[in-house]
């Protein structure tokens, strides 16, 4: 098995790299995973493992060998294993407590077409939401929530961020998630017959006014400037979460987590 000592390592220095910029990982079409947990929903998540890294004080490799390389099997693939020491774990190691292994992983493709939807979707869709920790939480939320599909419209930020795997907890992997622009995927929910529910203070009405019982988007924009203007013109409603304080807005993930789980309670969600 193949050891690594030196955070001088030429392969280190790569994986830093591939932690650090957006280019490098779209270039490679790798990124990297932390943690035991994530690292096991990527592979339910049918994720391709590259390369395992592990500390053996934390992880062993039989460990790693019986839980998780027999699961990458199953896709006819091989895992390289290599052991690292504590220095270069700590130099690697976006968290301080990742059960001492970390993963390198192939992304996958996020066509709109890849999408596997049903017959009554139920779908979030993100646009040019720039801060990796809220499209985290809100796909935490569309885990809990048991959403059809997430749809990234315009995306900013690169999805196989470290930041956003981490305030995701794994969920990035648990979610379908396709990518593209807003005319792209304004144009493949009308081509699916699939109503469009804009989030925004403009001409809008009460979220819980609305039925969201047949195939549904919901649509949410930065806080900042919020959706543009394409999505509030080609909505089937404008929606908004009425405010009773002093500002006019609340944190987006915050406000698509109380418009999914109203969407949820229609369609005969229960919490018990």
């Amino acid at each position: 098995m193949k050891q690594i000592t030196s955070i001088q390592n030429p392969f280190i220095k790569t994986l830093l790299q591939l932690q650090e910029k957006a280019k490098i990982r779209k270039q490679s079409s790798t990124f990297i995973i932390e943690g035991r947990r994530e690292i096991e929903l990527a592979l339910k998540g049918n994720y391709e493992l590259v390369t395992i890294l592990f500390l053996p004080e934390l992880i062993s490799d039989k460990e790693i060998n019986n839980n998780i390389v027999i699961q990458n099997k199953a896709k006819e693939s091989q895992i390289e294993l290599i052991e690292i020491n504590k220095e270069v774990y700590q130099k690697i190691a976006y968290r301080d407590t990742t059960e001492g292994i970390i993963a390198v992983a192939r992304s996958k493709s996020l066509a709109l077409s890849d999408l596997k939807l049903p017959e009554n979707p139920l779908i979030l869709v993100l646009e040019s939401i720039e801060k990796p920790g809220n499209i985290g939480a809100m796909l935490r939320t569309c885990d809990a929530a048991k959403i059809d599909a997430v749809i990234l419209a315009n995306p900013i930020t690169d999805l196989y961020n470290p930041n956003l795997i981490r305030s995701s907890v794994g969920c990035l992997f648990t979610n379908q998630i396709a990518s593209g622009t807003s005319e792209e995927v304004i144009e493949f929910l009308k081509d699916k017959k699939i109503a469009i529910f804009s989030a925004t203070l403009q001409n809008s009405n009460s979220y819980h006014t609305q039925n969201y019982t047949s195939p549904s988007a919901i649509a949410v924009g930065t806080e900042a400037t919020g959706l543009s203007q394409v999505w509030r013109d080609t909505a089937t409603q404008n929606i908004i979460i009425p405010m009773q304080g002093q500002i006019d807005s609340m944190n987006v993930s915050v406000a698509a987590a109380i418009l999914l789980f109203e969407a949820k309670r229609q369609r005969g969600f229960e919490a018990f």
